[in-house]
């Protein structure tokens, strides 16, 4: 069930967009497609209202920029990025990114669809019905698995660099941060990844973090501002910084659960640079104490 009510544009306006999505979808399944000239020609049409070509004799600077081949992300420069996989979907992480700055990706009739048909092509995994907003940012792309009827909304990182499942169902709110990797209190090239779980019908509400590998349950909530470094039980709210479980939803008992913080095998954690190939030990203590923690 949905609060949201259907909202219809003029005819000749959606057959344009249709055609639009549709040529897209055909040349990404086309394995002949270069992603990066693809990439430039969308952006350029896009953007300035002319080909490629065209963008490159009137204004070189714009139009070296809309090439994925001439442009950097993050990612490239982090040990732990499989460097052929993200070949692969750099171009369309540029696309996304750039798209979102459009009337394309600001306009929900066209944009949404556009973001599916792209988290297609980069994803590890993607259901059915996924709904992304504009001026979300991942890390890499390739690690995210997102099930059915996802949805993301407006200005969330997903730093998939560890992997990020975000289960049938789940709602990430607006400014929201999901990590997958960490990094030592004393050695910050020392980075950890770990799989981050957002569980079925689970809810991350606006502004909230949740730190690598944390598993949020089936039907859990983070509360808005909350900072999540631990676990949340099936049904669980978490308030707070560090967020604790304050209230659980009245549910029926007897439900079955596909993630149960309680069961669910944990990340136990993949080190990220060779110069740091050990489990990070324990390197803080509570003042006062000797103890660490």
């Amino acid at each position: 069930m949905t609060w949201l009510k259907p909202v219809n544009i003029e005819s000749n306006a959606q057959d344009t967009f249709n055609a639009f999505i549709g040529d897209l979808e055909a040349k990404l399944a086309d394995p002949a497609t270069e992603r990066p000239v693809l990439t430039r020609e969308v952006l350029a049409q896009a953007m300035y209202g002319r080909e490629y070509g065209q963008l490159v004799a009137d204004a070189p600077l714009a139009a070296l920029n809309l090439d994925s081949r001439n442009m950097t992300f993050e990612a490239e420069y982090y040990m732990a990025t499989d460097t052929a996989k993200f070949e692969a979907v750099k171009p369309l992480l540029w696309l996304w990114k750039n798209l979102d700055l459009t009337p394309i990706g600001q306009n929900p009739v066209l944009g949404i669809p556009v973001r599916r048909v792209l988290a297609g092509h980069i994803f590890k995994r993607v259901g059915r019905d996924f709904k992304c907003w504009q001026n979300v940012e991942f890390s890499v792309g390739y690690n995210m698995e997102v099930g059915d009827d996802v949805v993301v909304h407006r200005h969330v990182l997903l730093d998939d660099i560890g992997g990020i499942e975000l289960h049938d169902g789940a709602s990430v709110s607006d400014y929201v941060n999901i990590y997958s990797h960490t990094h030592s209190v004393l050695d910050g090239p020392d980075v950890t990844l770990r799989r981050t779980i957002i569980g079925r019908g689970a809810r991350i509400t606006y502004h909230s973090t949740v730190l690598a590998g944390s598993i949020v349950s089936d039907d859990a909530m983070l509360a808005t501002h909350a900072l999540l470094r631990a676990d949340i039980p099936p049904h669980g709210i978490a308030m707070g910084v560090p967020a604790k479980v304050t209230r659980f939803k009245v549910r029926p008992d007897g439900q079955e659960y596909s993630v149960d913080a309680r069961t669910h095998s944990h990340d136990a954690g993949r080190k990220a640079n060779p110069q740091f190939p050990e489990p990070t030990p324990n390197q803080t203590r509570i003042p006062g104490s000797g103890e660490g923690s």
